[in-house]
């Protein structure tokens, strides 16, 4: 198959290689492409044979199956920039963490080129799993495309006909899991601010004894660190699915704001490995806690 890759970041990437390592054309697009963030980009083209192109019409001129992996603010946008290249019936398979309202939107400018749009709902972190991470599909034609994208190696099932059920799916349990994070590295560094990690740590323990939390904040921490920019995105659509809802998103956003601070944190190189230059890959929760404590600390004295 031909196949267009729009958003060339990690989850593109990992699908695109997984694609030509079976055999299929794939072409990608990233607006990235375009900045000094685009040579690992190209770099990582030239070792897997993706051919890049110079926009998502192009990319998309001959693909019978579209993938959509950007950040989750241009989820629309990149639906609406892929449409002109469209062929009349080729699948638009949308993979990103959108809420159901984006969804929808997103779905009518790929209608009216004639092509299928198909809504994906990713419902697991995509590395450990890479292609064959479980999509829940979605939307009129998604039954239609479940025995092609079966066929290249994903893991799909159909959840409805109907479109932003799927989404709906995801983006409620991202309130959970992204909320989670937050909740985690607000507390896990409040308890080592305090001295009181230990005894924290003991009764979380007999609370939940199924999990080994300090393995868990570890993996949280630095998926934060890694991609909290994006995964605060991911909490603004989950925020937005829950206002779709008729509630106030009163810890979606909390959550998304938390995200975000950390993101920040990163970009100014707080977590960074000075040695390297690079961000640290410590996975000991404490570290991170405690640069954090630090950097509060020195800012309230400013």
């Amino acid at each position: 198959m031909h196949i267009a890759v729009i958003g060339y970041g990690e989850v593109g990437r990992i699908f695109a290689e997984d694609l030509r390592a079976a055999g299929h054309q794939v072409t990608a697009f990233d607006t990235k492409l375009r900045t000094a963030a685009g040579v690992p980009m190209r770099a990582h083209s030239l070792v897997h044979g993706v051919t890049l192109a110079e926009s998502p019409a192009s990319a998309t001129r001959w693909a019978e199956l579209t993938v959509s992996a950007v950040t989750a603010s241009q989820t629309v946008a990149a639906a609406e920039d892929c449409a002109a290249g469209l062929p009349a019936g080729s699948f638009f398979l949308d993979v990103n963490s959108a809420s159901p309202g984006a969804k929808i939107a997103a779905s009518a400018p790929v209608a009216r080129r004639g092509a299928r749009y198909v809504e994906a709902a990713v419902m697991t972190p995509v590395p450990p799993y890479r292609i064959k991470a479980p999509l829940l599909l979605g939307g009129p034609h998604a039954a239609d495309a479940l025995p092609a994208l079966r066929e290249l190696g994903f893991a799909a099932q159909v959840s409805s006909a109907e479109l932003g059920i799927a989404s709906a799916t995801k983006m409620c349990r991202s309130v959970v899991i992204k909320g989670l994070e937050a909740m985690v590295i607000e507390s896990f560094v409040a308890a080592r601010r305090y001295g009181v990690e230990a005894a924290m740590l003991a009764s979380l323990r007999e609370t939940f004894p199924g999990i080994d939390w300090e393995q868990q904040a570890g993996y949280f921490f630095q998926r934060v660190i890694k991609h909290g920019r994006r995964r605060a995105e991911e909490m603004r659509e989950a925020a937005v699915t829950v206002r779709e809802a008729g509630l106030d998103p009163f810890s979606a956003s909390s959550a998304a704001d938390r995200q975000t601070w950390v993101a920040d944190l990163a970009d100014a190189g707080l977590f960074s490995d000075h040695r390297r230059g690079e961000a640290a890959d410590t996975h000991d929760w404490r570290i991170d806690a405690d640069r954090i404590i630090d950097h509060v600390r020195s800012t309230k004295h400013e």
